[in-house]
């Protein structure tokens, strides 16, 4: 697949099962994510991989993020589970420093890059996968099981493996219309 034709025709896929990308598949996604639009050169993320044995690391902190906040039986179970929906889990934080020229909204723009691009080279080696987030990104005990200072914020998880699903990969060009003005 060509540069443009998965740019244009990437969809997320959330049923994920292994293979996940492994040795040099998953440096191949971890270099794309660091070469994300970076002003200033801060290199303002972290990258967090989890997979095997700390899948059951993460589920414990949503775990605790979920029953912290006050969540129901089921808010809590669907926390505790969300680790188990892919084989393998990028963590994205953004590591905000204060800058004279680069201000901490394009900081969070540059890790959201990184998400992005870690999605793409994904699919680009046959892979998927979709970038969550949800109430808990907030979350004291998600913020201090990945280090958050301050300013930093999680930006998301990448969950990442093997699609289970094909999913219709055709837009047609009239879906921009409504998302695109010329001025």
């Amino acid at each position: 697949m060509d540069a443009l034709e998965l740019l244009v025709n990437r969809r997320s896929a959330s049923r994920l099962a292994e293979p996940a990308p492994a040795g040099e598949q998953l440096e191949n996604i971890l270099r794309a994510g660091m070469r994300a639009p970076d002003h200033g050169t801060l290199q303002p993320w972290h990258f967090f991989v989890i997979d095997g044995e700390g899948r059951e690391r993460f589920s414990k902190v949503l775990e605790q993020g979920a029953m912290a906040t006050g969540q129901d039986e089921k808010g809590v179970e669907k926390a505790r589970t969300s680790p188990f929906r892919a084989p393998l889990i990028i963590t994205v934080v953004a590591k905000c420093q204060p800058h004279h020229k680069v201000p901490e909204w394009e900081q969070l723009l540059s890790a959201g890059c990184a998400v992005m691009a870690m999605q793409m080279a994904a699919l680009a080696q046959g892979f998927n996968g979709i970038w969550r987030t949800g109430p808990l990104v907030d979350s004291p005990a998600v913020r201090d099981a990945f280090g958050c200072g301050e300013h930093d914020k999680v930006v998301g998880f990448l969950y990442l493996g093997t699609p289970q699903l094909k999913a219709s990969t055709t837009v047609a060009v009239a879906d921009t219309a409504p998302f695109v003005t010329r001025f």
